[in-house]
């Protein structure tokens, strides 16, 4: 039995943030849950081993990553607002969409980044990637009017944009 994949699979950074995580999700940090967030670190590691994400050759404008995560922030609190009013406001529910729209991102790790960016805002799912293709399947919760459509469209062109600008404005 060769042990030179195990060794290969070890992450202690990623068995730490394990750890981490599991002694937020119990609510304090005992000893009891620092060796419970390591057994199930190690676990997780080692029985359920991840593939090495392709991030080479991904440099970061650390400076814009900040500037956008700031502006995600308040656009995830704008969202929220918006998704509560359509949830009690005294109307019909609000047509909803499906769209397919094109995803121009070399990356498969920043394309994956993307997506979880847009998954967690209120009011729209990315439902499929074609990652061939480059295209998102998206579900919009607002599809009442054109310019909600169209915005929702311009809010995916600016993510992909933010996306390129901050990861990938080394590539020629």
């Amino acid at each position: 039995m060769k042990f030179s994949g195990i060794r290969h699979r070890f992450r202690p950074w990623f068995i730490a943030w394990i750890t981490a995580m599991w002694c937020l999700l119990m609510g304090e940090v005992t000893v009891a849950n620092l060796v419970g967030g390591l057994l199930v670190g190690l676990f997780v590691v080692l029985a359920l081993p991840l593939p090495k994400m392709p991030i080479s050759g991904v440099k970061v404008s650390w400076g814009k990553l900040v500037l956008f995560m700031l502006h995600w922030t308040w656009d995830l609190f704008h969202a929220s607002l918006k998704v509560g009013w359509l949830a009690v406001r005294p109307q019909e529910p609000p047509k909803t969409a499906i769209l397919e729209l094109p995803m121009r991102l070399d990356s498969e790790f920043i394309l994956s980044l993307a997506v979880s960016l847009y998954n967690l805002q209120p009011g729209g799912t990315v439902t499929d990637i074609d990652i061939a293709n480059r295209m998102l399947t998206i579900h919009i919760l607002d599809a009442a009017s054109e310019a909600e459509i169209e915005k929702e469209v311009a809010n995916v062109a600016q993510l992909e944009a933010s996306m390129i600008e901050i990861f990938e404005r080394s590539h020629p």
